[in-house]
């Protein structure tokens, strides 16, 4: 999982509490090594990254690297709660849309003035992964691990049921007017429960038994991988800014527009309503019972919709958008290190490994995630392909940079906790697109 709405109550909780920078790490083993703990949440990634750990240990004797792994709630609950008694890890995985409260409330260390990690060269880094994480004062504040961008999963006999095959989904067009012909196909693929389809006479959009696309909700603030990939297919991008940006443009009419084009598949039958999907969307379990045909997810999903039981899985291209090329949200997470780590060398040396083509190659060979390397990339794709997944069309939007950078900005949280119930109501369809315009004024006054 890449975003949830904990930002805004681990903000709150954060603020509230007294965050006294006390030692955090266990003092060191019974044979006078050093213990650096290192929390994650991906129970996926923990063997890739205990194997790291494993050839850290050998070329570093002096140190143990002690590895917990907490579900994606938890994992944040149980950080605010180590920051506030001064009781958390050294290390840990960490999000764009957490690193800037941490660093305005001087939670994080500068990796720049750390001896292991002070001459890293982030350009060996996949394009842009490295800035994401520079602070607002010129600080490092995390070592790239991994990226990930938006694609196609659908199943390919519920496909060739259609008449339709893997080429026909390739070459989509989109626009928010019409739909191009990404609608015609979601209205092709979609059938009621009379077995008529989206594109016939008579189809009823009131009772359908699969819908074309898969819902991902509403997609709060960032529309990760429900709404980004549409609007930023218009030209439209979040901020005045790839980082930082001080301004946000939800007052667009491009993603206004992209919007009501997406939520407008409701009416039309071609997927779920929010009732039907609640708050905790699972398309790629829509897409496993057949439910729906098509769904819009991330990398990181790759081995949970590869391994549904009886799906022969197919990964489609996104569709090209009015910029005459698809566009997908590029996010990644890194390695930061807290300040209140007694051992902050120690904790460095480590994180400079994680960020090695030596760790990052052990990652790619998993087959789980992107590692941020190109070396641990090149793995990955392997590791996929021996699995019989290709898995181009996820990478070739970074090499072909037709992407989107995720929000990076103050206050997220608050802005999280204000646009979600706002995209929730639009999904519903009980507020209208334009109302963001307003909503927006509101959200540029808290970044004032």
């Amino acid at each position: 999982m890449r975003t949830r709405r904990t930002a805004a109550s681990l903000a709150a909780a954060l603020t509230a509490g007294t965050l006294a920078l006390a030692g955090c790490a266990a003092p060191g083993a019974a044979d006078d090594s050093v213990v650096v703990d290192y929390w994650l949440w991906d129970a996926n990634q923990l063997p890739a990254y205990q194997r790291c750990a494993d050839a850290f240990e050998e070329e570093n004797p002096d140190l143990e690297v002690r590895i917990s792994q907490y579900g994606w709630g938890d994992y944040w609950r149980k950080l605010t709660a180590g920051f506030v008694a001064g009781a958390g890890p050294d290390v840990f995985t960490d999000h764009l849309t957490q690193y800037p409260g941490f660093a305005q409330k001087g939670l994080l260390l500068d990796l720049n003035t750390l001896g292991a990690t002070r001459d890293v060269d982030y350009g060996g880094f996949q394009e842009g992964l490295a800035d994401l994480w520079v602070g607002q004062d010129g600080a490092q504040y995390g070592m790239p691990k991994d990226f990930d961008t938006v694609a196609l999963f659908y199943d390919t006999k519920v496909l060739s049921d259609a008449g339709l095959g893997p080429a026909d989904l390739e070459g989509l067009d989109w626009n928010p007017e019409d739909g191009g012909s990404f609608e015609k196909v979601l209205a092709h693929l979609s059938v009621d429960q009379n077995g008529v389809r989206g594109d016939e006479e008579g189809f009823d959009p009131k009772n359908v038994a699969v819908y074309g696309m898969a819902s991902n909700g509403s997609g709060g603030t960032s529309g990760q991988t429900t709404w980004s990939w549409l609007a930023g297919a218009t030209g439209w991008k979040f901020t005045d800014a790839d980082v930082w940006g001080t301004e946000y443009h939800f007052d667009d009419p491009r993603v206004q527009s992209s919007l009501k084009w997406l939520f407008g598949l409701v009416d039309k039958g071609f997927m779920a309503p929010y009732e039907e999907v609640g708050t905790e969307p699972n398309p790629q379990q829509a897409l496993g019972s057949g439910r729906a045909v098509i769904s819009a997810n991330g990398s990181w999903m790759l081995g949970t919709y590869a391994n549904l039981d009886g799906v022969d899985l197919g990964i489609a291209s996104l569709p090209s958008g009015p910029v005459g090329h698809p566009v997908s949200m590029y996010n990644g997470l890194a390695d930061s290190i807290s300040a209140q780590s007694p051992n902050p060398e120690e904790a460095a040396r480590w994180v400079e490994f994680l960020g090695s083509d030596d760790c990052q190659r052990l990652v790619g060979e998993a087959g789980v995630v992107f590692p941020a390397r190109p070396a641990g990339t090149a793995a990955a794709i392997d590791a996929f392909a021996d699995r019989g997944l290709d898995v181009s069309v996820f990478t070739d939007l970074v090499e072909k940079k037709q992407t989107l950078f995720f929000p990076v900005t103050e206050q997220f949280g608050a802005i999280d906790s204000m646009m979600t119930p706002i995209m929730d109501e639009i999904y519903i369809g009980d507020r209208d697109v334009s109302t963001l315009t307003e909503v927006n004024d509101r959200i540029n006054g808290l970044l004032k």
